[in-house]
């Protein structure tokens, strides 16, 4: 796992219970956003810093 994923899992985990701890001290449904946008940047950590398998040498059955 690279460090911009790390990173970007961190701040996933952090939004999202900070989401959840305001929601259940507060009661104020607003904090559900921060639970949202959370679950958001997961995915977009996922999409954007997903790892692309290495390009090899092309064999003869790829080259028709």
């Amino acid at each position: 796992m690279t460090g911009p994923l790390k990173a970007a899992w961190a701040l996933t985990v952090f939004v999202i219970v900070v989401g959840v701890v305001g929601w259940a001290v507060t009661g104020e449904a607003v904090f559900a956003v921060f639970i949202v946008l959370g679950v958001l940047t997961g995915g977009a950590a996922l999409l954007a810093f997903r790892s692309i398998p290495p390009v090899g040498r092309p064999t003869p059955e790829d080259r028709t």
